[in-house]
């Protein structure tokens, strides 16, 4: 009886002693081993960065009182003006040998540049400078200020040009003036060349024939075009 219970006894310290060791060693889960995992989330300042629109002519082609009131132009006449994803500005205060004729991209900022003719009511002494502007009929003379695109067109002296209609007091008579875009060969590289300047239109802006085609399609329909000197 004595051997029994002595075993007894230390049988049931064993078990106390496997349960003790039971109780001290943690259990450990597989959602404790495996932390869960989160998409990382942008800063504020990386996610306003990805929203700001590219700087307009990053390479300063176009003056900037040009810009700044072709900028005023779209705002002001935005009712005729629904495009906005491309403008057109000429400059008339540059050399008409110059290329001054912008297409500005309002989405990607770049600028592209060609050549345009004036009046030759505007520069009657043919310097190759716009003096003086009119809105009137008969005048030849450029006209200033904001114009909308009005669509591809084709006439029977000029052929294929790109219509326009004046938004302001300096320019609402286009339409009654023929004022439009279209091809002509005094506005050629190859006249540039022999005289130093372009020629003179009768108010139109005029421009090389192989410039007009890829004009006359993105120009299209609703767009600003801005002239001033």
């Amino acid at each position: 009886m004595r051997l029994s219970r002595r075993g007894l006894i230390l049988g049931g310290s064993a078990m106390l002693a496997g349960c003790a060791s039971a109780r001290a060693t943690p259990i450990v889960t597989a959602q404790a081993v495996s932390a869960p995992v989160t998409a990382p989330v942008p800063t504020p300042a990386i996610a306003a960065a990805s929203l700001t629109p590219p700087p307009l002519d990053p390479r300063g082609r176009v003056r900037k009182e040009l810009m700044e009131r072709a900028m005023t132009a779209l705002d002001t006449h935005h009712r005729h003006i629904p495009l906005r994803d491309r403008m057109y500005l000429v400059d008339f205060e540059k050399f008409s040998g110059d290329e001054r004729l912008y297409e500005v991209d309002l989405e990607g900022g770049q600028v592209t540049v060609l050549r345009t003719c004036h009046g030759r009511g505007s520069d009657p002494a043919h310097s190759g400078y716009a003096q003086r502007f009119s809105n009137t009929p008969d005048s030849n003379m450029s006209s200033v200020g904001a114009y909308a695109t009005a669509g591809a067109s084709w006439g029977s002296q000029q052929g294929p040009n790109v219509l326009l209609d004046g938004l302001e007091y300096s320019n609402d008579k286009a339409r009654e003036r023929a004022i439009i875009i279209h091809g002509a060969d005094y506005a050629d590289p190859d006249f540039l060349a022999r005289e130093g300047k372009l020629g003179r239109s009768y108010g139109c802006f005029s421009v090389a024939h192989a410039d007009l085609p890829a004009l006359r399609e993105r120009m299209g329909q609703g767009r600003l075009l801005f002239a001033w000197a």
